[in-house]
């Protein structure tokens, strides 16, 4: 990307027209408000997986022939009777279920807790730079704007 410090062969910003530096904070803008809707589906996923690592340490807990509601939904549970605690089916995306013990089980939970927290932390730092740039690129336009306007 555009930068003003120079170096690495980047364009700098200051050298740009008036209309490079829309495009260019246009471009940083937009991709800033993707990197954004991106952390928001992270953290959602992170907090539904450790709801479910939870739900999982909580079943571990309860004696065989428990009886209890079980959530289809949000709003909508239903009686059942826990038979096996040991075992349980886990949700690996596009509606694809295994089975796996309850310590595996755990373990999955917590590993993609770790990948999701590790992805969210780069896209910080990602979305961080980006913003910099459309900033930047903010400040120059607006001084060149009003260098424009001060010579006409």
């Amino acid at each position: 990307m555009a930068s003003s410090k120079g170096g690495g062969g980047a364009i700098s910003l200051e050298r740009m027209s008036v209309e490079q530096l829309k495009a260019v904070k246009e471009q940083a803008d937009l991709e800033v408000n993707l990197l954004q809707d991106s952390l928001s589906n992270i953290r959602t996923a992170t907090t539904r997986l450790e709801i479910a690592s939870s739900a999982l340490h909580d079943l571990s807990l309860r004696p065989q022939g428990k009886k209890m509601l079980v959530p289809l939904t949000a709003s909508l549970y239903v009686p059942a009777t826990l038979h096996d605690a040991n075992h349980v089916l886990v949700d690996v995306g596009t509606g694809y279920f295994i089975e796996k013990t309850m310590p595996e089980g755990k373990d999955y939970c917590e590993r993609k807790i770790n990948l999701l927290k590790s992805n969210f932390d780069q896209l910080v730092e990602v979305a961080s730079k980006k913003k910099n740039v459309a900033d930047e690129a903010g400040v120059i336009l607006q001084a060149k704007m009003k260098q424009l306007a001060s010579s006409s």
